[in-house]
């Protein structure tokens, strides 16, 4: 039964990717960088979550708000963008852009996509899709988190504020921006919360000296 399950996800992906492709001409060479940039996420996390799932969770944080919150980020960022692109959905409301417009969402993704790498590489065990904490949590202070404390959330604003430069559409192309701005807003107190429970000072002190989302300025010396 778990075979035949994966074979029928296999192939409604398969004819997802190949619909998108085939109306390639209607929704501009944008959709290429989105259709990619959306299987690329999946490729990069996939081995985290795999490996991932033999933790043994010690703690767990805002269950009911964090399935809603995840639920809306995975209609904004791929269910309404992919609705758009396969059957032309919300086609009322597209925008005009020029054929390069793209090119500044690749740009933006560019440096997002190592980041989304890197800061999953950094987290290694101590990362999980929802706010929990693992035995044996630590805290993670050195690569991209040895100057910014959320790098994940810095790497996610990027991509996503990428789509609107590949869908030129106000719904499919901003969903994902509006839905992930929701989630961060309200997850990251309760995320930085958790963290302080666990770790006390040592959390409080690596705040003072990192930046939530880009580096943190040194102040100059009087």
């Amino acid at each position: 039964m778990a075979q035949m399950l994966r074979v029928a996800v296999f192939v409604a992906f398969a004819a997802i990717c190949l619909l998108v492709i085939w109306r390639w001409q209607i929704n501009g060479w944008g959709s290429f960088v989105w259709l990619s940039s959306a299987i690329l996420m999946t490729v990069i996390r996939a081995p985290y979550a795999e490996q991932n799932k033999s933790n043994t969770i010690s703690g767990q944080y805002a269950v009911s708000t964090e399935r809603v919150l995840l639920a809306l980020v995975a209609i904004g960022g791929t269910v309404l963008p992919l609705a758009h692109l396969t059957t032309g959905a919300f086609a009322f409301a597209n925008y005009p852009l020029p054929k390069w417009a793209p090119l500044i969402g690749i740009a933006l993704q560019a440096p997002g996509f190592w980041l989304f790498w890197r800061s999953h590489a950094d987290l290694g065990r101590n990362w999980s899709v929802t706010t929990e904490l693992r035995e044996d949590h630590s805290l993670t202070t050195t690569g991209v988190y040895s100057r910014i404390r959320h790098p994940m959330y810095s790497a996610i604003w990027l991509i996503f504020t990428s789509y609107p430069f590949l869908i030129h559409n106000w719904i499919a192309g901003l969903a994902a921006l509006l839905t992930f701005g929701l989630m961060y807003f309200i997850r990251v107190p309760i995320e930085e919360g958790m963290m302080r429970d666990q770790f006390g000072e040592a959390y409080t002190a690596y705040c003072a000296r990192t930046g939530r989302l880009l580096p943190k300025l040194k102040s100059k010396v009087q």
